[in-house]
């Protein structure tokens, strides 16, 4: 295990380029102004390539908080952030209404031009989740989850599906990311496949995306985001 750890981080360093900019035009259509972006029925923005979340102060909500984590890996690695991102104890921002009054002020650009010239050190910091993620998600799995997750790491391709989907969706390993008791995490996903390969890997992602929108709250209306994330597990063929 410790050498797929290794190999992994050996290749989100040399692949962290093409991994950023593909999950930045996954998530942000490659677009500078998808770096800051709040989707309609969720009470967060999402930011930078990955659309971390980051909450209102005191404000907790059943899916991880991850720009704040962000910010601490950015400022380990040497990262001056702007001064007042290093003040914000939560999203200053109130509504998506506010958020969105303020899009074109001098706050908000210059935010998206910091997410924009750290794209790559965002990678970094999704493999650096994923590392960290290892042992919650493979401790006490199966043996065919782990060789699902072996098989895939040796690849870039299957390399870069782990890192987007962890980004994507999460870990599957908290209690809280469920819907009538089922996660739809990376976890879920490398439980679901029937063998170690990309193409499995892909179809068992969109069955629990799939699964998350049939148990969903009514009043989230997740449908509407369902094409596009079957769209976006298209990529990592």
């Amino acid at each position: 295990m410790r050498y797929l750890i290794f190999s992994l981080l050996f290749l989100s360093q040399v692949f962290s380029v093409d991994v950023a900019d593909r999950i930045w035009k996954n998530e942000c259509g490659g677009k500078l102004e998808g770096l800051t972006h709040w989707n309609k029925g969720e009470n967060f923005p999402s930011l930078g390539i990955g659309h971390f979340i980051w909450y209102r102060e005191g404000k907790k909500e059943r899916f991880e908080e991850t720009f704040p984590a962000l910010l601490a890996f950015m400022e380990k690695e040497g990262v001056s952030l702007p001064n007042w991102l290093k003040t914000a104890k939560g999203c200053p921002w109130n509504s998506r209404e506010e958020f969105y009054r303020e899009i074109d002020g001098e706050q908000m650009r210059s935010l998206r031009q910091f997410l924009f010239e750290t794209r790559k050190l965002q990678a970094s910091f999704m493999a650096h989740r994923l590392e960290m993620s290892l042992s919650s998600i493979l401790d006490g799995s199966s043996e065919s989850v782990r060789a699902n997750y072996q098989q895939l790491a040796k690849d870039p391709k299957g390399l870069y599906a782990l890192l987007d989907y962890l980004n994507f969706k999460g870990s599957g390993t908290s209690a809280e990311e469920r819907y009538k008791g089922k996660g739809w995490g990376l976890l879920q996903v490398l439980q679901k496949m029937k063998k170690p390969e990309l193409k499995e890997f892909a179809e068992a992602a969109k069955f629990v995306l799939q699964q998350r929108v049939q148990n969903a709250p009514p009043e989230r209306n997740e449908e509407r985001w369902l094409k596009g994330w079957l769209n976006r597990i298209d990529t990592y063929l």
